[in-house]
């Protein structure tokens, strides 16, 4: 329905999501993160989609955050009660087992800032400016920003940019190592879309245990890191995918993966 704030449709097994409130600059209103929510839980036990795409309706804005018209009516229990559900949805961003890509499609401020940071990978149209814009609205980022963006770029540049509220432009933000890449007009779905299938092509179970390996063994000292990579290797080993891929090798022909 066209009135529903966040837009979900397949492509194989490609899943787009869509935040869509184009005339509010697909900022977060409590609705819209309780729909984004749901969507989230069907999207992680789905293993007929392969990778997620999250963009922003229209080409002026990915998000710019929350929905301050809504935050101003808010006491100060509900504002802590949109802080924890906005965080928490997010989470649920970054531990999709799917590779996550965001298209950043025009502004993307505070909150927006922080739901592409959930994910694995962002691209950004050559027009679209990027900022974590809390400390001027007198709060702190409050979904994971404090913590991701440091981890992404080194403490010294994400304090830079999250105490002086700055906004950059996609070049500077590649510049960064906070982008993948930059796209110029009408180019950003086809760049992001290139690279799902690029990803899509892999074994499925393997891209998902080595997303795993990586995001926990990064957490953690290199030696409990190793394990966790030899546990996820461990899951790999008996699945028909792998079977295939060895069959497939030795038959010189495309092999053909089910996520099995």
């Amino acid at each position: 329905m066209n009135d529903e704030k966040i837009l979900m449709e397949t492509k194989g097994h490609l899943a787009i999501v869509t935040l869509n409130r184009p005339n509010e600059l697909n900022c977060f209103d409590y609705e819209m993160l309780t729909q984004l929510e749901q969507i989230l839980d069907d999207i992680h036990v789905d293993r007929e989609i392969r990778a997620v795409i999250f963009t922003g309706a229209g080409d002026r804005s990915f998000s710019t955050g929350a929905d301050l018209k809504e935050r101003k009516t808010m006491p100060a229990r509900d504002v802590q009660r949109f802080v924890n559900k906005i965080r928490q949805v997010f989470d649920r961003v970054d531990e999709l087992p799917q590779p996550t890509i965001a298209a950043i499609n025009g502004f993307c401020f505070g909150g927006g800032f922080e739901l592409a940071l959930a994910c694995d990978f962002r691209y950004a149209a050559a027009h679209a400016k990027i900022g974590m814009t809390e400390v001027s609205l007198a709060i702190i980022p409050g979904a994971g920003g404090t913590q991701r963006l440091p981890r992404l770029i080194g403490k010294g540049k994400a304090k830079e940019l999250i105490l002086t509220g700055r906004r950059i432009d996609a070049q500077a933000a590649e510049k960064l190592g906070i982008l993948n890449g930059v796209a110029e007009a009408g180019q950003l779905m086809q760049k992001s879309v290139s690279l799902a299938e690029e990803i899509m092509q892999n074994g499925p179970l393997a891209v998902i245990q080595a997303k795993y390996a990586i995001n926990y063994g990064c957490e953690v000292d290199i030696k409990t890191g190793l394990k966790i990579e030899s546990k996820a290797y461990e899951v790999i080993i008996p699945t028909a995918d792998r079977v295939e891929a060895l069959q497939a090798f030795s038959e010189k022909r495309k092999p053909v993966f089910k996520g099995e």
